[in-house]
């Protein structure tokens, strides 16, 4: 299931999930939601023959994938999982909640920032001793994901996906154009496809989530992994130059986006790929589902996004990863350990995608030999990465991302010759978002 940030079930697998959450998702506690909770409304199970697991997958297809993972577990071990699925949105907007009631002994969840902010409040149980046996599956950067800021692992990956610029190859086979692989090389190939009479760069902004994709791609480019990482974490300031200077490069590139973005859906602008009318469209690798005609869906294509900054080069990816945490005081420890380990291996990623083509292995030893050419260089490009990162709304805040950066970018957006006065009103609220941490 794909959540659009306004709460609405969006058709198609889960790809982006949750991509604003519910605003404040993170901070409920105290709102009056009323409780997500455990299986059996009683605490996680004490039966030494049962783990209990919080899902938020409540759609059919993933649904039907992590049910026959906990299947082909329960038969090689001996131990059931009894599942607790819940809406996906509901389980986004009461999970702090949930994690100090009585939670299920593991949960669905988010890698990087969403994980590390509950493993810093002590409502995720540290699981070292499972990546002890599990470590050599992993390339190193989903390792990093994995960890929270004290260095424990807090997290079992599943599954992931790109972000990347997608376009059609026989549009760039017919109009002889290149792969552009630096900054320069990609202006002048939008004025080309301008020239054309083509639409650039599609694009479209009414769920206020797109954006802060192309943010982040300039932003990692222009200035590192290390900085975008600490700027998502409200450590750098967003008057810095070197912010004023993402906005500057992406004002040089916005007037090859598609118009009328306030109003289009990313949907909406995935068809004027389909239907040639656009060139490249930036946006993560669930843009296929888009493509349901399969001589369509053989011609789609991505590379990454271009250097703008040579100390960086394209080392890095954003790849948002699913998969499980373990809530603070699981009552079947060992069983715990067992499922955890379990969910850590190239078997049950495979099982997944059997059900859920559109996504990647997190392993790096998982069995590629079924994947399409699109998930084959999907897998290249996230396996290859000296660093991933997640997405805006899950490596920083949610209520800082949907409060503040969701409407500060589309008023960028609208009038990005004011620049200056939005950055210096984002830093204001960030501090004080991120002083009630």
């Amino acid at each position: 299931m794909r959540i659009s940030p306004s709460g609405l079930h969006v058709p198609g697998p889960s790809r982006r999930n949750v991509l604003r959450g519910a605003g404040s998702a993170a901070l409920l506690a105290g709102a009056g939601i009323p409780l997500l909770s455990a299986c059996g409304g009683s605490g996680s199970s004490s039966d030494p023959k049962t783990v209990s697991l919080g899902s938020n997958s409540s759609d059919a297809v993933p649904k039907k994938a992590f049910a026959e993972i906990y299947a082909a577990f329960t038969k090689q071990s001996g131990i059931k999982v009894d599942v607790n699925t819940k809406d996906h949105n509901t389980f986004q907007e009461q999970i702090n909640s949930y994690l100090q009631g009585t939670p299920d002994d593991v949960f669905t969840w988010f890698a990087g920032y969403r994980m590390q902010f509950f493993a810093a409040k002590n409502l995720a149980s540290p699981i070292d001793d499972v990546w002890a046996k599990i470590g050599d599956n992993f390339p190193d950067a989903m390792k990093q994901l994995s960890k929270g800021e004290d260095g424990k692992y807090y997290f079992v990956p599943l599954y992931t996906y790109p972000w990347a610029i997608f376009y059609r190859k026989s549009v760039f086979q017919a109009k002889g154009y290149e792969v552009p692989t630096t900054w320069d090389a990609f202006v002048a190939l939008c004025k080309k496809m301008k020239n054309d009479g083509l639409v650039p760069i599609a694009f479209g902004d009414k769920d206020a989530w797109p954006a802060m994709g192309t943010f982040d791609q300039i932003n990692f480019r222009l200035n590192g992994y290390d900085f975008h990482k600490s700027l998502m974490a409200g450590k750098e300031a967003w008057t810095d130059p070197k912010v004023k200077a993402v906005f500057d490069h992406w004002a040089e590139i916005l007037p090859y986006h598609q118009d009328g973005f306030m109003g289009r859906t990313w949907q909406d602008a995935a068809q004027t790929l389909v239907s040639k009318k656009a060139g490249m469209y930036v946006l993560g690798s669930f843009v296929a589902q888009q493509f349901t005609n399969k001589a369509d869906l053989d011609d789609l294509d991505f590379f990454a996004f271009p250097e703008i900054n040579s100390a960086y080069g394209q080392d890095t990816v954003e790849a948002p990863t699913d998969g499980f945490m373990v809530s603070k005081s699981p009552k079947n420890h060992d069983g715990v350990v067992k499922l955890m380990e379990y969910l850590g291996t190239p078997e049950a990623e495979q099982i997944y995608l059997k059900a859920d083509s559109s996504v990647v292995a997190a392993s790096s030893k998982a069995d590629t030999s079924s994947y399409s050419a699109l998930q084959k260089k999907a897998y290249t490009m996230i396996s290859g990465a000296k660093n991933l990162t997640q997405f805006m709304d899950r490596d920083s805040r949610p209520d800082f991302t949907s409060t503040v950066m969701q409407p500060g970018l589309q008023k960028f957006l609208q009038n990005p010759k004011d620049i200056d006065n939005l950055l210096s009103s984002i830093e204001r609220q960030k501090k004080t978002i991120f002083a009630s941490q």
